[in-house]
């Protein structure tokens, strides 16, 4: 599978991996560490299958900047054949 990006856990997610990219887009799924979850921006939802429990999966366009349980921006900034550069940081 893909490069894992670990994040705090006050973003109410496990580490996220990148399962695929195809179509200008890049396919995450990550475990919930928190009771919610929410995302704005990027589809995604709950019943994938991440780190071997449940988890979410995200698909994010490039140059899309998604909320991640009001508590996360997540940005596909490039995306060069199989390989893409995500920005993480705090929601403003």
């Amino acid at each position: 599978m893909g490069d894992v990006v670990t994040v705090p856990d006050t973003y109410g997610l496990g580490p996220i991996e990148v399962t695929g990219i195809s179509g200008g887009e890049v396919e995450m799924v990550a475990p919930l560490t928190g009771s919610g979850y929410s995302v704005a921006g990027c589809s995604g939802g709950g019943g994938v299958s991440s780190a071997g429990g449940g988890g979410v999966g995200l698909s994010c366009g490039e140059g899309v900047v998604a909320t991640i349980n009001d508590a996360m921006s997540l940005e596909v900034v490039d995306i060069l054949d199989t390989t893409a550069v995500l920005h993480i940081e705090p929601a403003a």
